[in-house]
């Protein structure tokens, strides 16, 4: 194929002054998609860069940065003496099957061949959605972020680097950040009555990745799991994921029931629980049945993965003790995170591995993403350690106690003989359960409608729901905001009441 000269460019492309792209890089990409869809032929000599410049009004410098990135990926070739040429070596199709043709249509593209757990994970992603719009009442899981120390943790952040940079940037134990570890195994045997020594404390980026690493450590596809019905998603999507048998597993006025598991999933590998406060319906398990569960774990050989979510808000006695402390047969992996006591996006949690698990839970927290961010656990590590972590839960348990009654006594006011309100001694949502025969799916997306994140209860379920009803989160949102959000939550649900 012989040379030939093209002489003006202009026509072909458009640079933007305007746009945050640099010219050069317009200039190239111009370049190179026209070579690419042919309107530039292979061995057609470029312009000079002194009268390209020219012709596109830039500066020559722009011209000669754009043909050196051409020339350094292999579009073009330089002859000493003879100028620039579109190289000859392009193949005929060269990348247009890639990118198409703007004549053709694209060809038929078969869906990619998926292993089971991406089919499940498929499915996952498309009816999994995470709102990162700001939050709205009654969205649950929202802390009061606006009420965290901003200022003394930018101070202590401060702190770090100039302690020691070098030492949080780079790799860090798998297993976590030693002095975090500590405070947190100081704090559960204080706050929770775990039995844990600091080196069964595996730092994690929070409770979500603990449930998958535990499916990972101590199950096999197919193997039965007893799941809380209704039940945390999150535990659910990953299990389900991690192609395990879930048996939903009624919960009762007591929490799980136990003697149900046993007759639906007699040879189940693991329970998980929130026994603390049961998520979403917010039960506290009982002493009676939590010495029933440990004895099926201990006589089974199952494992109990207790997810202790927000164990920390409690207004009617202390906090109660974790299921864990009672554990004498080293069946219990207990879970909690940072997310709800201080903010979501700090991605920290823990998990507590019985003794001859530490080391393989270690291993497998190494290959899921090496470690968490260092500089995080040593601030941590020194908030916890200084008190600051302690005094910001007291003033959060103070603060929502004070949300929860207004938001107690306002919908009882607007919505009092229709909506039955749960006991709501802990934690940061309660669950208002509608009468039956109202469709929890419906009127959560009349709530919607008016701006509202009321959740139906029967998205937590498996199986077909036994009661129907809303989940009202209120840690988040001032006081103010929730007697408007319950007015709008009875003008949302008034069909449901008409329709009765």
């Amino acid at each position: 194929m012989g040379r030939k000269s093209s002489t003006f460019l202009s026509p072909i492309f458009a640079l933007d002054p305007s746009s945050p792209e640099p010219l050069y890089h317009q200039l190239y990409e111009g370049i190179r998609d026209a070579i690419l869809d042919g309107r530039i032929a292979k061995g057609t000599q470029l312009p000079s860069s002194r009268l390209l410049a020219a012709e596109l009004s830039v500066s020559r410098n722009t011209v000669v940065n754009a043909y050196a990135q051409l020339l350094a990926e292999g579009y073009l070739e330089g002859e000493a003496g003879s100028g620039t040429y579109v190289t000859l070596r392009l193949p005929d199709e060269s990348l247009r099957a890639v990118r198409g043709s703007a004549s053709a249509p694209a060809p038929a593209v078969e869906p990619p061949r998926l292993s089971r757990q991406g089919q499940a994970l498929q499915r996952y992603a498309t009816t999994h959605t995470l709102s990162r719009n700001e939050p709205r009442p009654f969205r649950p899981g929202v802390p009061a972020v606006n009420d965290f120390p901003f200022r003394l943790w930018e101070r202590m952040v401060a702190q770090q680097w100039r302690k020691h940079p070098w030492q949080m940037l780079t790799y860090g134990p798998a297993e976590g950040y030693q002095p975090l570890r500590v405070a947190i195994a100081d704090y559960l045997r204080m706050a929770r009555a775990v039995r844990c020594d600091w080196r069964q404390v595996i730092l994690v980026s929070g409770s979500q990745q603990a449930i998958d690493l535990t499916a990972r450590v101590l199950l096999d596809p197919g193997d039965r799991v007893w799941m809380e019905e209704p039940g945390y998603r999150g535990a659910r999507d990953s299990l389900v994921t991690a192609a395990l048998d879930l048996a939903p597993v009624p919960v009762d006025s007591e929490g799980i029931s136990v003697s149900a598991g046993r007759a639906m999933a007699p040879s189940a590998r693991l329970a998980y629980v929130t026994p603390s406060h049961q998520f979403p319906s917010g039960v506290t398990m009982s002493i009676a049945r939590r010495m029933e569960l440990l004895r099926w774990a201990a006589e089974s050989g199952a494992w109990i993965l207790e997810d202790d979510y927000d164990s920390e808000y409690r207004y009617v006695s202390r906090p109660l003790s974790a299921l864990q402390g009672l554990d004498e047969s080293g069946r219990v992996i207990y879970t909690g995170t940072f997310s709800k006591v201080l903010f979501p996006s700090m991605r920290l949690g823990y998990l507590v591995a019985p003794p001859a698990l530490v080391d393989v839970f270690t291993a497998a927290r190494s290959i899921a993403d090496r470690h968490s961010p260092m500089v995080d656990q040593a601030v941590l590590a020194e908030f916890m350690r200084e008190g600051h972590f302690g005094r910001h839960i007291r003033r959060m348990r103070t603060l929502y106690q004070e949300r929860r009654d207004t938001v107690v006594e306002a919908l009882t006011r607007e919505l009092g003989g229709f909506l039955e309100l749960s006991p709501a001694a802990a934690g940061m949502h309660l669950v208002g359960w509608l009468p039956n025969g109202v469709d929890d799916q419906a009127a959560s997306r009349q709530a919607l409608a008016l701006g509202l994140e009321a959740q139906p209860i029967s998205a937590y379920c498996l199986a077909e729901p036994v009661r129907r009803g809303l989940m009202l989160g209120y840690a988040g949102y001032s006081s103010a905001a929730l007697k408007q959000a319950s007015t709008q939550l009875a003008k949302a649900l008034e069909p449901c009441r008409v329709a009765r």
